[in-house]
């Protein structure tokens, strides 16, 4: 191993390297990391040569948090791309080749620094684009994926059930990486046992997705409990767990509001209606819950609000121009909602991220809030001011996590 001298500037010399191997066929794999936040940017950029139709191509993968996206380049625009990310949108790049892998560090002055290894691949990869999709749907979540109708006697997904198929996979993928934020991901010997909660599950197609995640794909101990209103869904729920052996999985009959819960390390609830999104926030916090996962549905309570406040006597804003407008109040009062419940669960200690769970062509329902405790609940006066400012700037008097606001904050 040993440090470039001062030849050429560290950033061009890797850019040159990324080009001769490309060139030469020695490329490996390319990976872009320590990304400067400029926005929605991606944690980590992979790439890989693949032999396509058209010619080779430098395949990128966009490691986000929540999703990945791809895009193939001529080999002629990669060093004009490589040369924009480096320095300027990652302060950290690997290339490994066959002949020398190359590492690139760019510190917080911009200034550079290029090291070279010995190579860690002796020959390169398949250039094959059509790799199989890895997925957290394996053959061994076949039992329960038949037991509720999305696949039929030979396997296969049924065509009508495409959709929630994606669906659920989607979910597993979003929630494996908010689990590996808190941490649950690891194999250890002794790990804790987790409690799992699935709120409003109807027939448990995700809550059966969380236990074979966590039992089967980790291989953790877990307890999921699906929480479901209608009894005939709840029993037909418990017969297909006890059929398959789900140990660790069980479903009771009851309200977000009045279910008999133990403390739980995470509770969900997607597309719980109108108020009922609340609910679940607050039984979230109360019950400890580490991780709060929604996807609120209707949105009713705030928009009366908004309406009422454009009619009181005060100061017009900018805005009630437009909230004349039906489909415009409509779409301000989710979007005031959902940033109220956001900055309601930052109160409670919560790091609340916003994230779409599925496509618009589904549904126009498609937002997720995740949040995850990483601080003290209701000790920053700021968060609480954030949550009162919010309010007042639209004229709510009222919300349902407004409960929230008497905790903390001692001689208030």
């Amino acid at each position: 191993m040993g440090r470039m001298g001062n030849r050429a500037n560290p950033c061009d010399e890797f850019v040159r390297h990324v080009t001769e191997s490309l060139g030469d066929g020695s490329f490996v794999r390319l990976v872009l990391s320590r990304g400067i936040d400029t926005g929605d940017a991606p944690e980590k950029v992979i790439g890989r040569l693949v032999e396509l139709k058209d010619g080779p191509r430098l395949s990128l993968t966009f490691r986000y948090a929540t999703r990945d996206t791809t895009k193939n380049l001529v080999l002629d625009q990669a060093a004009i791309w490589a040369k924009e990310q480096i320095g300027t949108r990652f302060r950290s790049a690997l290339l490994n080749t066959t002949k020398r892998d190359w590492q690139l560090f760019v510190d917080d002055s911009g200034d550079a620094k290029l090291v070279a290894h010995k190579p860690a691949h002796g020959e390169a990869p398949s250039r094959a684009h059509d790799r199989a999709r890895r997925t957290l749907l394996d053959d061994s979540a076949r039992d329960w994926l038949h037991g509720i109708g999305v696949l039929n006697d030979r396997g296969n997904v049924r065509p009508a059930m495409a959709d929630k198929h994606a669906q659920i996979n989607r979910y597993l993928e979003i929630f494996a990486h908010l689990a590996r934020d808190c941490g649950w991901t690891e194999r250890k010997p002794g790990n804790a046992c987790l409690t799992v909660a699935d709120m409003g599950c109807g027939k448990g197609y995700l809550t059966f997705a969380l236990w074979h995640l966590f039992a089967r794909v980790w291989k953790r101990p877990v307890k999921v409990i699906g929480v479901e209103v209608r009894k005939d869904l709840v029993d037909s729920a418990n017969l297909l767990a006890q059929r398959i052996g789900a140990e660790g999985l069980e479903f009771t009959a009851g309200t977000i509001e009045n279910a008999a819960l133990p403390k739980v390390d995470a509770l969900i609830a997607l597309h719980a209606c109108n108020t009922a999104t609340d609910d679940a926030i607050r039984r979230g916090i109360e019950l400890g819950a580490k991780l709060i996962i929604v996807a609120p549905c209707c949105h009713k309570e705030v928009r009366p609000q908004l309406a009422a406040a454009r009619r009181e006597s005060r100061p017009p804003t900018p805005l009630d121009a437009v909230l004349e407008h039906g489909i415009m109040a409509e779409r301000m009062a989710e979007w005031a909602t959902d940033g109220l419940r956001a900055l309601f669960l930052e109160w409670a200690g919560y790091r609340a991220k916003m994230i779409e769970f599925v496509s618009t062509e589904h549904t126009s329902k498609n937002l997720m809030i995740a949040a995850v405790r990483d601080g003290q609940p209701f000790a920053l006066a700021a968060a609480r001011a954030r949550i009162e400012q919010f309010k007042d700037f639209f004229g709510i008097k009222h919300h349902s996590l407004d409960v929230l606001l008497l905790h903390g904050l001692a001689g208030r």
